[in-house]
């Protein structure tokens, strides 16, 4: 059986100013050509479909749009939501969208009762495992401990607790949306830290064939069975060294996987460029750059005057600009972004507690912090679903 695997569409996200909806749109054109060019047998969409719970109209008429070009075409489509979805307003209708072959899965109650499809080899059982925000599922799922790794291992128990009850020989496959022990974030993923912890270790995903994931934005390959689509276009400059793409994944008679990535069309590329901004301007070898939506970060340690506008004359598609003058370490000038960069912020919340006091806070202070970042955490996941 032949899969496109795909996911964090985020439809209706813009990049910076930039408004994607027409390389969204682009995309989901590329999506069904795939389908239809290379005999795909089942598309599934690993979440993220939207970029927020209440997407704005032009983005529920894209997805509109996509379920009516891929139910068209015949084959069919097993969808979950992610952490940006509003599972309830994605899973709207979902038993009437079954019979057009697209298979909505956005309730963790039901994450084993599969879709069964069939090829001349036997069934294939999809699983879908919705986003599932420990605090919001744990009581569904019987832990006492609201982790992800507690609540994914307990859904992958069902999981495999169905799949033993069907006939021998059928292959199994998974949709799931969570940060996986292994992957490479990048800076348009929304933190979904409980605990102080994000991560899940590969082996939850044991006994299956395939493990489709979705929530990080590089195609990422964790092992043979378990691998990232990515986002089929990139929503931050963290991401301009990634290549966007989707796995067409052949699965064998006995399970077995092959993978091949299909190149994703982007609009235009995204540059990165560090240095004074009289050295960006002149520098031969940014000219590769001169058509890329560029972020500039300046390391002048004066700022220059007017820069976005001198940079927009090399650089017509400029999008950001950052300040990162060259200062040592130590400069009381350093701004307060700058000595904040790159810590979480249960760190900041520590370092307070030194500057305060002039002692750290122990084991138990700290879990104390840990659980207050995690209930205001889950307090905003809670007013988007609510939204």
């Amino acid at each position: 059986m032949r899969l496109l695997h795909t996911s964090d569409w985020h439809l209706g996200r813009s990049l910076h100013r930039v408004n994607l909806l027409d390389a969204q749109a682009a995309f989901i054109g590329h999506l069904v050509r795939t389908v239809r060019e290379r005999e795909v047998d089942a598309v599934v969409v690993s979440g993220d479909v939207y970029d927020r719970a209440v997407p704005p109209l032009a983005a529920v008429e894209l997805f509109d749009d996509a379920l009516h070009r891929l139910a068209d075409l015949g084959v069919p489509t097993v969808m979950i939501s992610g952490n940006h979805d509003s599972a309830r307003r994605l899973g709207v209708g979902a038993g009437l969208i079954d019979r057009a072959g697209i298979h909505l899965r956005t309730d963790p109650a039901a994450c084993a009762e599969p879709v069964v499809l069939a090829d001349t080899h036997g069934d294939v059982a999809f699983y879908g495992l919705p986003y599932l925000e420990p605090a919001l599922v744990k009581d569904e799922f019987g832990v006492t401990k609201a982790g992800h790794e507690a609540v994914l291992g307990a859904a992958m128990e069902r999981v495999r607790a169905d799949l033993a009850t069907r006939a021998p020989g059928t292959r199994s496959v998974v949709l799931a949306h969570a940060f996986v022990t292994g992957g490479r974030a990048s800076d348009s993923e929304r933190d979904i830290t409980v605990g102080g912890v994000a991560a899940v270790p590969s082996a939850v995903f044991d006994g299956v064939d395939y493990a489709a994931l979705g929530h990080l934005h590089g195609s990422q390959t964790l092992d043979a069975r378990v691998r990232y689509s990515g986002s089929p276009l990139p929503y931050s400059f963290s991401e301009a060294d990634h290549r966007k793409s989707m796995w067409l994944v052949d699965l064998g008679p006995e399970g077995d996987i092959t993978a091949e990535r299909v190149d994703c069309p982007v609009p235009r590329a995204l540059a990165r460029v560090r240095g004074t901004l009289e050295d960006l301007l002149a520098d031969p070898e940014l000219a590769r750059h001169e058509d890329a939506w560029v972020e500039a970060t300046l390391t002048d340690t004066v700022r220059p005057d007017d820069p976005m506008a001198r940079l927009c004359e090399r650089f017509p598609h400029t999008l950001s600009l950052v300040f990162d003058p060259d200062r040592a370490p130590d400069d009381p000038d350093l701004s307060y972004a700058q000595r904040l960069q790159g810590r979480s912020d249960q760190q900041i919340a520590e370092d307070f507690v030194v500057h305060v006091r002039g002692a750290g806070p122990d084991e138990q202070e700290q879990a104390v912090l840990r659980s207050a970042f995690d209930a205001v955490r889950t307090d905003d996941t809670l007013q988007e679903v609510a939204r």
